[in-house]
């Protein structure tokens, strides 16, 4: 999610960085799915994702602090948890912020220990990550009171908050941070590894009630830099993904005000990625400074013009079983156009197959994944959820 702000132009360097990176042309294709209606009637909706328990249920994050069970495609009353009471009070209205519920993971072991996190901006605006359990008496109840803060970030200004939480493979949980808002990253807190902003986290959950820097961090030495840090030079990566087959991470950053990207770590990474924000956007040069550390550049890109596009929401690889013909595709989309994109990973050649396979004609706040791996779309405007079904 993002709002409007001035870019400096494209140079002849950026246009001769991207003949050189040769990135993948963008192509039309039949998509080989169809978006089903699956379930209605949300307000705002951001993300959908599943417990890992078997249950089969879903749950549904809306920006305002409310976290809704769906149950076979019917949402159950009340809600799973309700945090409005908590969260930046602009969130709670119908003008558009960047702010409020913004995120939910479920711990892997969650069908024992019942543990689950949620990311939020507080009523001063800083970012929260906060663990809590669900109820002793009701499976579809959260218990409202066993808040525990583990993390609280200051942000600087209203917009670029990320928000995204998630498990890796490693049983870590991932956080999102944005590079703290406003335009062109006025700090240059990307480029920063002694903040936390524009960078995903890596935290060890599992360490009592607050949380423990995994030993294999990448600058876990580095005296200077935050040791929570496993990649940087981002944006406002607003949603990222792991592979569940492969354990390969996509991460899909918001651009300025031309180019949108996705950007991939491979699975057997030690991290440390920096992923060029905000001397690149995506491929091309924005700032015109050196980097940091030299950069990683994206696998796909598209630019505003001539797509419509102005903010890009990450998704899933798929990996169910109701279309067999997309298993290994990554899908993501476009906030503002609705178009969704599919990319598979290098054959022989080495480029990645991108392309533009459905207008679908909403705005996809995000994606959502089910126990079996099954894809979900998130219309922000609308309250819908649709589901990839096959073709015809």
């Amino acid at each position: 999610m993002r709002q409007p702000i001035t870019r400096i132009g494209t140079t002849l360097a950026a246009l001769l960085v991207a003949a050189a990176l040769a990135l993948p042309a963008v192509q039309a294709q039949s998509p080989g799915f169809a978006l089903e209606p699956f379930a209605s009637g949300f307000t705002r909706p951001l993300y959908l994702t599943h417990a890992g328990d078997g249950s089969g249920r879903l749950f549904v994050v809306e920006q305002g602090g409310a976290i809704w069970v769906l149950r076979d495609g019917q949402r159950l009353e009340p809600a799973f948890l309700d945090v409005s009471s908590r969260i930046s009070p602009e969130a709670l209205g119908t003008g558009y912020t960047e702010r409020g519920l913004l995120g939910l993971a479920f711990h892997p072991d969650y069908a024992e220990n019942g543990v689950f996190f949620i990311d939020y901006t507080d009523r001063s605006g800083s970012s929260v990550i906060a663990r809590y359990t669900v109820s002793a008496d009701d499976p579809d109840r959260a218990d409202p009171a066993s808040e525990q803060q583990l993390l609280v970030v200051e942000q600087p200004y209203a917009n670029h908050n990320g928000g995204h939480l998630a498990f890796g493979p490693d049983g870590y949980l991932y956080v999102a941070m944005g590079d703290g808002g406003s335009g062109g990253d006025p700090q240059n807190n990307a480029q920063n590894l002694g903040t936390l902003l524009g960078a995903i986290l890596r935290l060890d959950v599992n360490a009592g009630d607050g949380y423990a820097i995994p030993d294999d961090n990448p600058f876990i030495a580095t005296g200077s830099a935050r040791p929570e840090i496993w990649a940087w030079g981002l944006r406002n990566p607003w949603r990222f993904s792991f592979d569940r087959e492969t354990g390969d991470l996509y991460i899909a950053d918001v651009g300025q005000n031309e180019w949108e990207e996705v950007n991939f770590q491979p699975a057997d990474s030690p991290g440390g990625e920096n992923y060029g924000w905000r001397p690149y956007e995506g491929s091309q040069i924005y700032s015109g400074e050196q980097p940091a550390s030299e950069p990683v550049m994206p696998i796909a890109e598209y630019s505003h013009s001539g797509t419509g596009g102005c903010s890009i929401t990450g998704g899933y690889v798929y990996r169910g079983k109701a279309i067999p013909a997309l298993v290994g595709t990554y899908f993501y989309g476009d906030w503002c156009s609705g178009t969704i994109w599919s990319a598979r990973p290098p054959g022989a050649g080495g480029a990645w197959d991108v392309q533009a396979v459905l207008e679908s004609g909403q705005s996809i706040s995000s994606f959502g994944e089910d126990e079996a791996g099954e894809l979900y779309v998130i219309d922000y405007d609308s309250g819908q959820i649709s589901r990839f079904a096959p073709a015809g």
